[in-house]
């Protein structure tokens, strides 16, 4: 594949992985993120100590096998576009999970508006780790809004951007180190520590992400009759005040968008927190989560729009950048010996040596279908 060509393949394919999920959602059986899941629940199993080494290691394979095997996919389709193209966009559609997350906040809806609590109560595992059991009305339609923000984010927008920056290992690494998060990124006694490099590296590949997200949330306010310029001000003002480094950025953007406050006392199984509030206006009921799911579904075609054009763009300028720092850097003498295939005889026993490929960098993807399929279990 030539240089040129290779940015339009992982556009097409992002575009070609976007339109199946927006229209069917997630594969129903076989998914391959929950595979990844069993087997990162196997290895696990064999390396867990109490200990930040222990997790570390455990990261770094889980996440580092997928990378590389998207990376080595990368480079024996770089000559071949439509192939490219093809992976990325199967690719992508592994990794998003936004119709399952708007798909179970309208589920949420219509059990709340029939009064259904016991119902809500046990679908609200789908999107996240808090006890259901004593929650009202109100505290149910939180925690989904809440929920849609912060996976809007894990599940659509990240994926795509890692995706337009790092290709097809861009996409399964972020989605290996998402799930990874979700499995074992909490607070408990036995991944207090083991838990927390996969939470930390979560953490930093979503920083721009949630940030984007955010952004986008309050620019498509309108489409769910949400005021552009109070979700400017509530974003701007609240997005710092939650605990985690990402999670407040959508969160305070969707509260703004919505006109209702967001945050208060989050009770999980065996232990409860208070999150600051984020926004102004009455609790989320729900008539509200129609409205969030309109909301992320507009954010995730406004992040497939950057994603498809930066490979065209940006992208192309980061890499024309790069290979200009290769030839200031290597002397030309020595890029053009090691991009030349040797002939027989110049290697010990006359052994021929293939051209080295390059490798693109990497980065992680939808969860199973549940409570994992849209990403940290909150």
């Amino acid at each position: 594949m030539r240089v040129r060509h290779a940015p339009v393949a992982n556009a097409a394919g992002l575009a070609a992985g976007y339109a199946p999920d927006r229209l069917f959602g997630d594969p129903r059986r076989w998914h391959p993120v929950a595979g990844f899941g069993r087997a990162a629940g196997a290895l696990e199993q064999r390396i867990y100590r109490p200990d930040r080494t222990a997790g570390a290691a455990f990261t770094a394979l889980a996440v580092g096998v997928p990378v590389l095997l998207g990376a080595a996919a990368t480079v024996a389709t770089r000559r071949r576009p439509v192939a490219r193209a093809a992976l990325v966009a199967a690719g992508t559609w592994t990794v998003l999970g936004g119709r399952t997350l708007r798909h179970e906040a309208h589920v949420m809806g219509r059990a709340l508006r029939d009064g259904d609590l016991p119902a809500a109560r046990q679908r609200l595992g789908h999107l996240c780790g808090r006890d259901p059991s004593a929650l009202d009305e109100p505290e149910l339609a939180r925690a989904t809004v809440e929920s849609v923000a912060e996976n809007t984010s894990d599940a659509v927008v990240a994926p795509l951007l890692w995706g337009a920056v790092a290709g097809l290992p861009g996409l399964v690494g972020y989605r290996a180190a998402n799930t990874l998060d979700a499995m074992v990124g909490h607070r408990s006694p036995r991944y207090a520590r083991f838990g927390t490099p996969a939470a930390r590296l979560d953490d930093l590949l979503n920083l721009v992400p949630a940030r984007l997200t955010g952004l986008l949330t309050v620019a498509v306010a309108p489409v769910a009759h949400g005021d552009r310029e109070r979700a400017w001000r509530v974003w701007r003002r609240d997005r710092n005040d939650h605990p985690s480094p990402n999670a407040g950025q959508c969160e305070a953007a969707m509260a703004g968008a919505l006109g209702v406050r967001l945050g208060g006392r989050n009770v999980y199984f065996g232990r409860s927190e208070v999150r600051p509030f984020l926004g102004d206006g009455p609790r989320p009921e729900a008539r509200h989560l129609p409205r969030a799911a309109r909301i992320s579904g507009a954010v995730g075609l406004a992040a497939l729009a950057v994603a498809a054009v930066y490979p065209l763009t940006a992208g192309r300028l980061v890499a024309a950048a790069g290979r200009r720092t290769l030839r200031a850097v290597v002397p030309a003498r020595t890029r053009r010996a090691a991009l030349r295939p040797a002939r027989s005889g110049d290697a010990p026993g006359g052994s021929r040596w293939a051209r080295p490929g390059v490798r693109d960098r990497a980065e992680p993807a939808a969860l199973p279908r549940g409570a994992a399929a849209t990403g940290r279990r909150r």
